[in-house]
């Protein structure tokens, strides 16, 4: 490297180096695909040009409100077209976009308001009133509030604030972006579910977002003008950053309000959806989703699978209808999936039935954006590959989240020894794809022997009287801790307690099969996450 850094003018300069960030793939959109359906929702259908000019209307707009560079712009919207507009147009304006989840409670979204900072607000119609309470709770600054109306589902602006079509109409469809000069400067604020306490906010920046579309390319396998559905929450890891991702390949964002089982095969049928990222218990609702909500289709669709590892009973189910089925991992610190189970066909084509979904069903290895993902101990060495010995999913690559805002001390324990510690327990196979355990918090240790709530709840929900199953630890006098299964039939169905126990007995050691079977409802967060800790909590009362 001598004679390279002894050189006079080798230095970046505006000629060689300008800053990644995704905004640059919609204003290539604007023109390579100027003409090509970009959005749709229902009647609204904009083309890449409409697209760009009205998430320019949305950026001059909001400097005109007075929003600056490094101000936070929240949004509460499912998933429609005010939500994926701002994915371009807050940070064409050098704000952060703070997409909040839109089932939380008013104390949890004002302290949000507060901890963020936040300068405007959009708002949907349907979730105003959490708005509004919020704000009467903040103990800072109060954000302005935009009304985000959505006619075609017959929620319209209440009056009492100015609404987002009247905020674009002061834009200027010229505004010139506001792109980042440093790559490291914050594109969004994504708060965690804070099951546990309050929620952190994980701070992403342009780079990150970058590398993450391209990676995700390469890893679904995705060519030019995809037609894509937004299924996961767009406040969730910003959707995957899936929306970033579209205008690169000129695809087309299927916008949807209410994920059901007939709007997915509705979207399949009619727009030709190829590609959607979704929680295990998407596909879950698909597989038992009634004929009169089912539609034929004579292409297959790409299916991005998180948050939990699905069941290998679902996965095989899933394939028979034409979905191809590939597990991914990842956390809102590492704006969403990072590794992918990679199928290799030299080993695996011939696989069928229970193997093949094993296979499926785990985590992986690391996609291309990312630099180094592996299973480590509490001394931050490489546990064995040998598919037994459990150790903590280890994270390093540019699409990790610069910190916890404000919260320095959290930062520090979770980047140290120069890896995100992802606390998810898992094993490594000898090919050196991670298969998940489960959350440290999850697993249950019964007699001093570690039992795997996915082990059982997997197994569980291989029975055919099954829909969904949830396994946590319930305290025991003698042995510490048992495991006990909640769990949803499906409907019609009709199991008992003893029939489903002696079924997991002839599957698992006696150790690890459920003490007790609880039959109920689920309770599910908005991304389709089953809520374990308010399970913990139920047995721990009883």
């Amino acid at each position: 490297m001598g004679w390279m850094a002894d050189e006079t003018g080798l230095d970046k300069n505006a000629a060689n180096y300008v800053a990644l960030t995704p905004l640059s793939h919609l204003r290539r959109a604007s023109n390579v695909f100027a003409d090509q359906t970009a959005v749709v929702y229902g009647s609204h259908r904009v083309t890449y040009r409409e697209y760009y000019q009205r998430c320019s209307k949305l950026a001059s707009a909001l400097s005109n409100l007075g929003v600056q560079s490094g101000d936070v712009v929240a949004t509460l919207i499912p998933n429609l077209p005010p939500q994926a507009e701002a994915h371009f147009g807050v940070p064409a304006c050098g704000a952060v976009l703070n997409t909040i989840n839109t089932r939380l409670d008013v104390d949890t979204v004002s302290y949000i308001f507060d901890h963020g900072g936040a300068k405007v607000v959009v708002v949907d119609t349907q979730f105003l009133g959490v708005v509004e309470a919020a704000l009467d709770t903040m103990s800072g600054p109060k954000p302005i509030i935009i009304e985000a109306e959505d006619a075609q589902a017959g929620f319209l602006a209440s009056g009492r604030h100015k609404t987002y079509e009247a905020l674009l109409s002061e834009g200027d469809p010229t505004f010139e972006w506001s792109m980042p000069q440093d790559e490291w400067e914050s594109i969004s604020l994504n708060y965690t579910s804070g099951t546990t306490g309050r929620p952190k906010g994980v701070v992403c920046h342009h780079r990150g977002a970058y590398l993450m579309t391209m990676g995700t390319v390469v890893s679904w396998r995705m060519q030019l003008n995809p037609v894509f559905m937004a299924i996961v929450p767009l406040f969730h890891c910003n959707g995957w950053n899936h929306t970033w991702l579209m205008p690169m390949l000129g695809g087309k964002l299927v916008c949807c309000r209410d994920v059901t089982a007939s709007a997915i095969f509705d979207a399949i049928a009619d727009e030709k959806v190829q590609y959607f990222g979704g929680a295990p218990i998407v596909l879950n609702m698909l597989v038992n989703a009634p004929l009169d909500q089912r539609r034929s289709f004579d292409h297959t669709v790409e299916v991005f699978t998180a948050g939990a590892p699905p069941a290998p009973a679902t996965l095989s189910k899933i394939e028979k209808l034409g979905f191809n089925v590939t597990q991914v991992y990842g956390l809102t610190e590492t704006y969403g999936h990072v590794t992918e189970c990679y199928w290799d066909g030299s080993r695996w084509d011939d696989k069928q039935g229970d193997d093949r979904a094993a296979i499926k069903a785990r985590q992986g290895v690391a996609m291309p954006m990312m630099e180094h993902i592996t299973v480590m101990d509490s001394d931050m060495n490489q546990v064995p590959m040998d598919a037994t010995t459990q150790g903590e999913i280890m994270i390093r690559g540019n699409s990790v989240m610069k910190g916890y805002l404000k919260n320095p001390e959290a930062t520090k324990e979770a980047f140290e020894g120069g890896y995100f510690h992802s606390g998810d327990i898992a094993v490594q196979h000898p090919d050196t794809y991670i298969q998940i355990a489960d959350r440290a918090k999850d697993i249950i240790i019964s007699g001093g022997e570690n039992i795997s709530s996915v082990e059982v709840e997997g197994t569980i929900m291989g029975h055919p009287a099954v829909s969904l199953c949830a396994v946590v630890a319930k305290p025991d006098e003698k042995w510490g801790e048992v495991p006990c299964a909640f769990v949803e039939l499906l409907e019609g169905a009709d199991v008992s307690e003893a029939d489903l126990i002696a079924f997991t007995r002839t599957k698992l050691a006696g150790f690890k099969t459920p003490k007790q079977i609880i039959f109920q409802e689920l309770p599910k967060t908005s991304t389709g996450k089953i809520q374990k800790f308010e399970l913990r909590q139920q047995v721990k009362n009883d």
